[in-house]
């Protein structure tokens, strides 16, 4: 992958990571950065994988239904063809994207646009997910947030699959899934 180098004086760019757990609140963080751009009036855009159809095809909604427009797109590399004149971009969902979401988010920063991902770090199983790791090894900044375990009330940072579906893309909510801490987690793998 060839990257023109930025030339001195010009506006740069970063990548913000936000990760964690379903239910931790990663698109609420998502909506409330790009609020506060919005505020700082700042040019923005969003956009999110179109298979997440869960609350509305074209909107970010939160678990909190705070929502905002988005455009959703079919890969990651037309994100590229569609940013404009963006000082930010958001980005929700990333671990549905497919393998160049990192090196978008790379292209953007280097364009001199601020960067915010959000997305889990782990599927159902505890493993890494989707491309969340690349993102958070080029990451400037990352955050992670937790949710409160349903089970013992403690930090949670899994996301339990109450069903036996065997694919690691099953889009769900509260009937599917429920943040447990680790302790709780692997309790109900055990048992499953």
């Amino acid at each position: 992958m060839f990257i023109e180098p930025i030339v001195k004086g010009e506006k740069r760019g970063w990548i913000e990571v936000i990760c964690g757990s379903m239910f931790s609140g990663k698109t609420e963080e998502l909506l409330r950065r790009l609020k506060r751009a919005r505020i700082a009036n700042l040019n923005v855009e969003i956009y999110k994988p179109a298979v997440d159809k869960r609350y509305d095809e074209q909107k970010i909604v939160s678990h909190d239904e705070n929502m905002t427009p988005s455009t959703p797109v079919d890969n990651s590399i037309a994100i590229l063809d569609l940013v404009k004149d963006a000082d930010v971009v958001g980005i929700d969902e990333a671990q549905f994207f497919d393998e160049h979401i990192t090196e978008v988010c790379e292209k953007l920063a280097l364009r001199g646009i601020r960067v915010i991902v959000a997305g889990l770090d782990m599927d159902y199983q505890g493993k890494p997910f989707g491309q969340m790791p690349n993102l958070l090894a080029i990451a400037d900044y990352i955050t992670k947030l937790h949710a409160i375990c349903v089970q013992c009330g403690n930090i949670a940072n899994y996301s339990y699959r109450k069903s036996q579906h065997g694919n690691q893309l099953v889009l769900g909510e509260k009937d599917l899934y429920e943040p447990r801490c680790r302790t709780c987690y692997y309790m109900g793998m055990e048992n499953a």
